[in-house]
C-alpha cells in the first residue's frame, strides 16, 4: 500500500519515529488509525447517550400530558420547520 502525506504530516510522523516511540512511520500510521477507531467508538457512545437523554425528556413530557397531537402532514411539516428555525 502506498499513502501520501502532506509535508507537515510526514514531518510529524518522522518526529514520532525519531523520538523513539515508534520503530518506523508504519507504526505511527497504525497507531493513528487505532486512535481513530477508539475515538469513533467513543463519539458513537456520546451520541447514543445524548439521544437517550433527549428521548427521556420527551417521554417524561408525554407522561406529564405535555404532548401534542399532529393531525396532518402539513402540521407535521410545520412543526419540523419550526424546529429547524
Amino acid at each position: 500500500m502506498h499513502i501520501s502525506l502532506t509535508t507537515e504530516l510526514e514531518s510529524r510522523a518522522k518526529d514520532k519515529v525519531e523520538s523513539g516511540l515508534y520503530n518506523n512511520t508504519s507504526e505511527v500510521i497504525c497507531e493513528a488509525l487505532r486512535f481513530m477507531d477508539t475515538h469513533e467508538d467513543w463519539m458513537h457512545e456520546v451520541t447514543l447517550a445524548r439521544l437517550r437523554k433527549q428521548l427521556k425528556v420527551g417521554a417524561d413530557q408525554l407522561d406529564r400530558g405535555e404532548g401534542i397531537v399532529i393531525k396532518s402532514k402539513t402540521a407535521l411539516d410545520s412543526l419540523f420547520n419550526d424546529i429547524k428555525g
